[in-house]
């Protein structure tokens, strides 16, 4: 009959066909949930950015000031504070009605430290850096003996340094050692600091300061600039900034080191060198859990 012919030819066709001829359809279909993949869930996003605010803000907050600040109004901040306040992501002041970050944020954050290498988040950062600008660049970290190299690369050009993994930077000589004296604590430093004043006094040959006002005088310069340079100190014709980074309790946990041969490396406050290098450290602080701003109670 025909109608069972039509039927059994719809069905031979069906059986028959590729699974790679499937209807564009459905390949549509599939870029589409693919693409909300891509794209995450809004709304997780938005609520994050009243998140973000806390974080950055140093008192806890009214609803209006946060809702502003987050760019959303506040009835809408509110519905997703109520979630957060139920996960003890944020926590309300119940005299005040400020809102603050709740206990499982910090959890959150000591989870993060507790998993954190600033050493090598330093590597794969500086790696980076010196990729882009063609540096050498290192890592120093407070040892036994002083600030002391952890980390080498060298740049395509390297500097004629003869610097190397292990070796102990002294204090009043170089980019390294002047940031670790402007930020550690004098009791770590004093008696380093005595015998190479005391070593500069004997020699004339000695760069850096030789007298305790003149390393008074340089170290608060590099406090003021947050960061320490050298030209020809320790090494003639080499340069070097040192740039600090700081851990969540707010102490100096290791120093970014960048230096170049005098004529083709940017000495310059605010130069290229100096930026970029300013910015990773400053992002691996932030990495490391380090606030500028400190948190205070009203």
């Amino acid at each position: 009959m025909p109608s069972t012919t039509r039927s059994g030819a719809i069905r031979t066709d069906t059986a028959s066909a590729d699974p790679l001829d499937a209807p564009e359809a459905d390949d549509e279909s599939i870029e589409a949930s693919e693409e909300k993949l891509r794209s995450g869930i809004q709304s997780i996003e938005v609520g994050f950015r009243l998140l973000d605010v806390l974080t950055r803000e140093p008192r806890a907050m009214m609803l209006r000031d946060l809702a502003q600040r987050a760019g959303m109004s506040p009835a809408k901040a509110h519905r997703y504070l109520v979630s957060f306040l139920r996960l003890g992501v944020v926590a309300q002041d119940p005299l005040s009605g400020r809102y603050e970050l709740g206990g499982f944020a910090l959890q959150l954050g000591l989870a993060r430290l507790a998993r954190v290498d600033g050493v090598k988040l330093a590597r794969i950062a500086l790696a980076e850096l010196r990729d882009r600008l063609d540096l050498t660049v290192g890592i120093a970290v407070w040892g036994n003996q002083g600030p002391t190299m952890v980390h080498w690369m060298e740049s395509s050009h390297p500097a004629k340094a003869s610097l190397k993994l292990g070796d102990v930077m002294p204090l009043l000589s170089s980019a390294t050692g002047l940031l670790f004296a402007a930020y550690l604590p004098a009791s770590k430093t004093a008696a380093m600091l005595e015998r190479e004043l005391a070593d500069s006094r004997r020699s004339s040959q000695m760069g850096g300061p030789r007298t305790r006002e003149e390393v008074d005088k340089v170290l608060a310069q590099v406090r003021e600039h947050q960061a320490a340079r050298v030209e020809g100190m320790l090494l003639p014709t080499i340069h070097a900034f040192c740039m600090p980074v700081f851990d969540s309790t707010g102490e100096l946990a290791l120093g970014l080191v960048t230096l170049g041969q005098e004529g083709g490396f940017d000495i310059r406050w605010g130069g290229e060198i100096d930026t970029a290098l300013r910015e990773c450290a400053q992002k691996l602080s932030y990495e490391l859990g380090y606030s500028a701003a400190p948190r205070h109670e009203n």
